[in-house]
């Protein structure tokens, strides 16, 4: 596929309510399984919401994979953060891995995340990150 420098918003739309539904259905089932007072069930979620929410950055990067770096630049921008954590959460074991060719600075970013810091995310840091996201999808490519 063709790098993309615009995308047209029912796509985007699409992709955000993809994304929605399936954080929505992960809290509703957090949710209905806390309300059964078990700790070992407690202990079970605690230890699943970062892989989701990891493998859920995976997700935003994979819908828009083939947008194109000259529109998105390098700035450090959230779209280079989402990039940035996909590869080291596919490639360096959620280790947050150096992009020599990403300005990222960690005092700019969502995240705040350093270079060698375990990628672990909550679903309040899902929810800063996905929306900054779309917020600079839109801006940059619409």
């Amino acid at each position: 596929m063709l790098s993309m420098d615009k995308y047209p918003q029912e796509y985007i739309d699409e992709c955000r309510a993809n994304v929605d539904a399936a954080v929505a259905a992960y809290e509703n089932l957090a949710r209905t399984a806390r309300a059964q007072h078990e700790a070992p069930l407690g202990a079970v979620l605690e230890s699943f919401e970062p892989f989701f929410y990891n493998n859920m950055v995976v997700v935003l990067e994979g819908y828009f994979v083939h947008r194109a770096r000259a529109v998105e630049r390098k700035d450090g921008n959230p779209l280079n953060e989402v990039r940035v954590l996909c590869n080291s959460i596919m490639q360096s074991g959620s280790t947050l891995a150096p992009d020599t060719t990403i300005k990222l600075n960690p005092a700019k970013s969502v995240l705040k995340l350093e270079v060698g810091d375990d990628i672990r995310l909550s679903g309040e840091d899902f929810a800063r990150l996905s929306e900054a996201f779309f917020s600079e999808l839109e801006r940059k490519y619409l």
